[in-house]
């Protein structure tokens, strides 16, 4: 037989539950969906079939084991993850566990902690919905909302830190507007109790941190014993905590008006018709809080069975087993995993002698982009007659370049070059074309004097000599011969 866990965090306690099956043989089952298949709970963030609520295999609202363990000194995030992680390991049975959170910070503080003890099998829900869902299963708003999972409802969650107040559409699941403060809170209820009795009398001022942590204990024990008595008397260190009922209805009455005050103005703000308003929290059970809330809302107020337990009571109707979930999209391949391209550089680029070797396909390229410029030349000297000047003096440079010492003497001095250059600097000079060469000892034809018949045809050429011709006709004879 499986189970699942409810977890919600307040700032008093931790508290755990365990709902209980009406048939020791009965196993949860779920969905497609991940969500419980006897009740037909949607998705606890969007419209689904209601239907099938309330008929889950539970033993009903109330069936549920509840452990609460104060947090004392300890941060309410790190004591759930161990209380949860214990409560996992030591069950097999655990098959699903959902957790409420109150916000975003809250909820990123639970996952780090949950990360670090390795707890996996858990989902986080918003605290609103998981109440929403609890009273929606006990039946509590039924009677107040004009049909099954139609309405709008307020939740008014006074606990030991603050004070929420959400209106919630039931048929999407959707917050119309919330608001939270900590102007009125448990904490602040127990503090006036501890004021006024140290200003009676009746109780002397504790000595230190601790005594004062322990009067607060106190404060707090006798405001819980006041919403079902009429009066307490509780004994202590420092005196005799002793506090009837009327007079702490007295005491709270202001910060109990000022949070109706605040709840009637988020409800204006939604603008949205609420049905009904549920009181959660430990101040829930307090009687003036619904008293108030009623005169100052004008709509029914419902206030459930243990409205402290309410949200872990709700997450443990949601709760379903991770591996039921809709699978994640794969992330993408790692970069191990990759087929990288081929490297685009050619591997003649890779090596020590890549320089030298890269120089002399240039050098070959250009002295053959020379030849044809030459061949060209050439060819238009012979048409204009000047061809066997301009093929004499190209054969005797090209002669005397490549007879000069300095010519054989440029492969050396670029092979050095390229062995001393670092590694990463290869390819940008094999990229690079090699410098100009400069030979002041080659020799040359002297360019011919300049005259009529002088024409340089391509500047960086010998200018060159146009013959003369001889005339097409023979001048006529002097008259008289």
């Amino acid at each position: 037989m499986s189970s699942v866990l409810g977890v919600s965090l307040g700032a008093g306690a931790v508290r755990v539950a365990r709902p209980q099956t009406a048939n020791p043989a009965d196993t949860p089952a779920f969905d497609s969906r991940g969500a419980h298949a006897f009740s037909g709970a949607p998705n606890p963030f969007g419209p689904g079939n209601d239907s099938g609520r309330g008929q889950r295999p539970f033993a009903g609202p109330d069936a549920f084991d509840i452990q609460a363990v104060p947090t004392g000194d300890r941060r309410v995030e790190e004591l759930a993850a161990d209380a949860i992680g214990a409560l996992v390991a030591a069950d097999p049975r655990i098959a699903a566990t959902a957790i409420s959170y109150r916000d975003e910070q809250h909820a990123r503080a639970l996952r780090a902690e949950l990360a670090r003890r390795q707890v996996t099998n858990y989902e986080l829900v918003p605290d609103v919905i998981a109440a929403l869902e609890f009273l929606e299963y006990s039946g509590d708003l039924a009677q107040h909302l004009p049909g099954p999972g139609f309405g709008t409802v307020a939740l008014y969650d006074l606990g030991a830190s603050g004070l929420s107040v959400t209106v919630l559409d039931t048929a999407t699941r959707q917050i119309c507007f919330s608001e939270r403060t900590s102007d009125i809170s448990g904490d602040y209820l127990d503090a006036l109790i501890r004021e006024q009795q140290i200003a009676s009398g009746r109780i002397a001022h504790p000595e230190g941190h601790d005594g004062l942590i322990e009067l607060d204990a106190l404060c707090r024990t006798a405001k819980e014993q006041l919403s079902s008595s009429s009066a307490v008397a509780l004994p202590s260190p420092e005196g005799l905590v002793l506090l009837s009922q009327e007079n702490f209805e007295a005491l709270i009455m202001l910060a109990v008006e000022s949070s109706a005050r605040m709840a009637r103005d988020v409800i204006l703000r939604s603008e949205q018709p609420v049905q009904a308003v549920a009181v959660i929290g430990g101040c829930a059970q307090i009687p003036l809080v619904a008293r108030v809330l009623r005169r100052w809302l004008g709509v029914p107020v419902v206030v459930p069975s243990a409205p402290e337990t309410v949200a872990a009571r709700g997450a443990a109707l949601l709760a379903r087993p991770v591996q039921q979930r809709p699978a994640a999209a794969p992330f993408p391949a790692a970069a191990d995993d990759l087929q990288l391209p081929p490297d685009p550089s050619p591997s003649w680029l890779a090596g020590p002698g890549a320089v030298e070797k890269f120089s002399r396909r240039r050098e070959v390229s250009i002295a053959g982009v020379t030849v044809a410029a030459l061949v060209v030349v050439a060819a238009i000297g012979v048409t204009l007659g000047w061809g066997p000047q301009v093929l004499q003096h190209d054969s005797q440079s090209s002669d005397a370049a490549t007879t000069s010492p300095s010519a054989t003497s440029t492969h050396p001095a670029a092979t050095t070059t390229a062995a001393a250059s670092p590694t990463t600097d290869v390819t940008n000079e094999s990229l690079a074309a090699p410098p100009p060469r400069y030979d002041p000892t080659t020799t040359t034809t002297a360019p011919p004097p300049p005259g009529p018949n002088t024409i340089t045809i391509i500047p960086g050429l010998p200018p060159v000599v146009v013959p003369t011709l001889p005339p097409l006709f023979p001048p006529a004879a002097p008259p008289g011969n």
